[in-house]
């Protein structure tokens, strides 16, 4: 990525993608206009918003941002330009993890070659792919960091998973998880946790096995929560659920910009990484799928059980120094306040439904927030 930002060279450029559901805004259920929302928001953005996998969704990718407000306006200006050209064609946009009504199954799927490939090798996992993700690219000096950066991020994920969830309703029901597209997420061969690995040819050998068995069909699909991106000189996290709002989205890219500098800095000090068990680790990320940040959380190094509140604290005294070199200490610790406050996109939909058991308000809710500059 082009460094545009006049940032110090050390701290690194981020950008999100983020994935949105159309919704019908009468019955508040997910449609298959994907292809003209695409024509029409694509006359302001070009290539800044795509299709998906299904019709259901639309993706949007900001540029390299260096800054909170720089990537929050650009997340605020794809979010106002989706909407509008859902509106243009009939339809609404929701930042929500997974469908909350009615039944999307089997989604009809984008005619795109690649798409088409998908259907044929995973066949019901993609009919059943009716979920919205955020990831989260930083900027890293060369492909042997990235992958080492990657070894200390693991510990991380079960963080970013509960304070991220978003998707606690499907299909017209509570599941009890606060992320139940982690759950569906995790079915597709090679995903979870990344493995530890001592170096980047390690990770390439791994990777050129799994597509010469036909278990991914190219470079490009890995389903990790960890990846190096095929297409940037970026690491690329995919643990999220997509955020209701900009504003969590742009609080998420900088929290993990700054776990990534904190571990650029370990790699440099010769630290290649903690060496976690896989078990725990994924254990410790299905108790955050499901608890979010209320309950208990696991710790992925010891399997021992604590309060979730403590989850947000302990992320901050790590990435404590990051942040005072980013510059952006002050602004997460307000947000990270505020959503302690708040709670997460998962305990506020679940908050509007208690009011009236209506899954209608909590769609509606979505599409009101969807675009907007804060939390509420």
């Amino acid at each position: 990525m082009a460094d545009s930002s006049g940032l110090r060279p050390s701290v690194p450029l981020m950008g999100v993608e983020e994935e949105h559901f159309l919704v019908d805004p009468l019955n508040r259920e997910v449609v298959p206009y994907a292809g003209d929302v695409v024509r029409k928001a694509a006359e302001d953005l070009g290539d800044l918003v795509s299709g998906e996998l299904g019709r259901y969704q639309v993706e949007t990718k900001t540029p390299p941002c260096g800054s909170f407000g720089e990537l929050h306006g650009e997340l605020r200006r794809l979010r106002t330009a989706v909407e509008a050209a859902a509106v243009a064609v009939g339809a609404r946009t929701a930042a929500v993890g997974a469908v909350p009504l009615g039944t999307p199954i089997p989604m009809p799927v984008s005619d795109e070659p690649r798409c088409v490939e998908q259907l044929r090798d995973y066949r019901g996992l993609v009919d059943e792919h009716v979920i919205c993700a955020a990831h989260v690219h930083v900027g890293v000096p060369d492909r042997e960091h990235a992958v080492l950066v990657s070894n200390h991020l693991r510990r991380w994920l079960p963080h970013l998973i509960a304070l991220s969830a978003n998707s606690p309703f499907f299909c017209g029901r509570d599941t009890g998880y606060a992320s139940w597209r982690r759950m569906m997420w995790q079915r597709w061969p090679v995903s979870g946790p990344p493995p530890y690995f001592s170096s980047y040819d390690a990770y390439e050998r791994l990777l050129t096995a799994l597509v010469d068995s036909g278990t991914l069909p190219d470079r490009r699909t890995l389903f990790w929560d960890i990846r190096l991106s095929s297409r940037y000189p970026t690491i690329e996290v995919r643990a999220a659920d997509v955020p209701v709002t900009a504003e969590e989205s742009a609080l998420l890219a900088v929290l993990v910009r700054a776990l990534t500098v904190t571990a650029l800095r370990a790699v440099e000090r010769g630290d290649t990484g903690p060496g976690l068990s896989a078990e725990l680790l994924r254990a410790a990320c299905w108790r955050a799928a499901r608890d979010g940040l209320r309950g208990e959380a696991m710790d992925p190094r010891t399997g021992r059980l604590s309060p979730a509140d403590g989850l947000l604290p302990s992320l901050l005294r790590h990435i404590g120094p990051a942040l005072e070199e980013t510059g952006d200490r002050e602004t997460v610790v307000a947000l990270l306040h505020r959503l302690t406050a708040t709670g997460t996109g998962a305990d506020r939909q679940r908050a509007v439904h208690a009011r009236r058991g209506s899954l209608h308000d909590v769609v509606d809710a979505l599409v009101a927030r969807s675009p907007a500059v804060g939390l509420r």
